[in-house]
């Protein structure tokens, strides 16, 4: 069902630039700090076309950071910055990384290749977000701008004997590419060019379903821009002495990362949410109201951390709500729960999310789909401190502590065709954007 194909991928030139000043978080990630700092890296860092800073533009003169990034494209590869694969290749990418919040070491492996692009309806790539227009058309006008892709969407696929990593891994040799990012994580990078080796893997993948991890508003993007292009676009007569696959035509496919969603290296940590600028918040009020829902208990005052470790203790649907009165641990009363979310399918019903926000932020709290998906009174952190400090500074309402939803909760929503609340999901580490570029001419 997945397929999957080889490119020439444009790089960073190793003899012009060093690696670590040049690529960048994705876009999305990126924050106006870090957009800042990474201008003032390099003049070659990829900030400058993913996310340019609009004031450095002059709109009266027909600029805007989308005809400056195709600019700057055009440049870095006429200059040799950027270099041009030989062959048709993937790159087998390993993160080596510490969990957030632990001593722990893991390392997880994929590798980057394109992926032709499904609508959802065929049953081959699975999502388990919703999206919003306004992301989509900014990626869109990068997209029509530059015809270039230049991160990866992130992909999930099951493969419990690990037998694509046992291909790309074993006798590995030192990487061709490595650098280390702002949160410590070694990013690695293997070209492989084998034919044999191409062949087999795509073999291996050609049953596969994916699951969109992390991307969904590109991939929607890409899918919705290939559509455009399927008509006008004459099918691939390249031929390549080793015959190895291509999609039909370059806008049908885009860049992915696949990762085994059975492999340990897999780490999904909790987002948490940051209610603030409510009209009439009470917090005595809130404890109870939320009675009728959940047993109450407060807790003693601690450190953020203390709280997580409470909550990574329940066996049950449960949170923290850190208000300016202190703590509370809520954890669900299952016949009245059962009966506030009938309306949602079982295997969303069995979300902790769920139950936040459908019972906590729209029933209790008044925050409808819209505002939640509108951020109104809604942040998300996946730092926790910062999340309670927030109350405790005044800055919010009341913080909700989560724990992490599990790969098998996400498995089984995407693959019966639903989705999860806006942002279920923080998977760690991020990959990095500019390790690859897919050009589409």
């Amino acid at each position: 069902m997945a397929n999957i194909y080889p490119f020439r991928a444009w790089r960073y030139n190793p003899s012009t630039v060093k690696l670590d000043d040049v690529v960048t978080q994705p876009y999305d990630k990126i924050s106006p700090a870090m957009q800042q700092a990474y201008y003032q890296r390099s003049p070659y860092n990829l900030v400058r076309i993913i996310l340019g800073l609009p004031e450095l533009f002059d709109a009266e003169r027909g600029e805007s950071v989308y005809t400056r990034a195709s600019r700057d494209f055009s440049a870095w590869k006429e200059q040799g910055v950027l270099v041009q694969e030989k062959d048709p290749c993937i790159f087998a990418y390993s993160q080596r990384f510490r969990v957030p919040g632990t001593e722990e070491i893991k390392e997880r492996r994929g590798f980057i290749a394109l992926g032709k692009l499904h609508e959802y309806a065929e049953q081959v790539v699975f999502r388990h977000e919703q999206t919003l227009s306004k992301p989509k058309s900014d990626r869109l006008n990068l997209l029509k701008a530059t015809h270039a892709h230049f991160g990866q969407i992130f992909m999930l696929y099951s493969d419990p004997a690990g037998s694509v990593e046992k291909i790309l891994y074993e006798g590995s040799g030192p990487a061709d590419a490595e650098v280390t990012d702002e949160y410590g994580v070694l990013h690695r990078l293997w070209r492989v060019s084998d034919p044999a080796v191409i062949r087999m893997l795509t073999t291996i993948m050609a049953d596969k379903k994916l699951i969109i991890a992390d991307g969904h508003h590109r991939y929607e993007t890409a899918l919705n821009y290939s559509k455009e292009h399927a008509a006008s676009s004459p099918a691939q007569t390249h031929h390549h002495t080793n015959q190895l696959p291509q999609p039909p035509y370059p806008e049908a496919a885009v860049m992915m990362t696949f990762v085994n969603m059975d492999s340990d290296g897999l780490v999904i940590l909790p987002t948490h949410r940051v209610v603030h600028s409510l009209a009439h918040f009470d917090a005595a009020a809130f404890a109870k109201a939320a009675e009728e829902f959940f047993t109450v208990e407060t807790l003693p005052a601690a450190e953020a951390s203390r709280y997580i470790e409470t909550l990574g203790k329940q066996s049950q649907t449960a949170f923290v709500a850190v208000t300016r009165n202190g703590a509370l641990l809520l954890r669900s009363k299952p016949e009245a729960t059962s009966a506030a979310l009938a309306s949602l399918p079982e295997n969303q019903r069995q979300l902790d999310l769920s139950h936040l926000h459908t019972i906590i932020l729209d029933r209790l709290l008044g925050l409808d789909a819209d505002k939640v998906r509108e951020q109104t009174n809604i942040r998300y952190l996946r730092d926790v401190v910062e999340a309670v400090d927030q109350v405790r500074r005044g800055e919010a309402d009341v913080a909700f502590l989560t724990n992490p939803v599990t790969m098998e909760q996400l498995r089984e929503v995407a693959f019966a065709g639903a989705v999860m609340p806006q942002k279920s999901t923080d998977f760690f580490p991020k990959l990095l954007s500019g390790l690859a570029i897919y050009a589409l001419d």
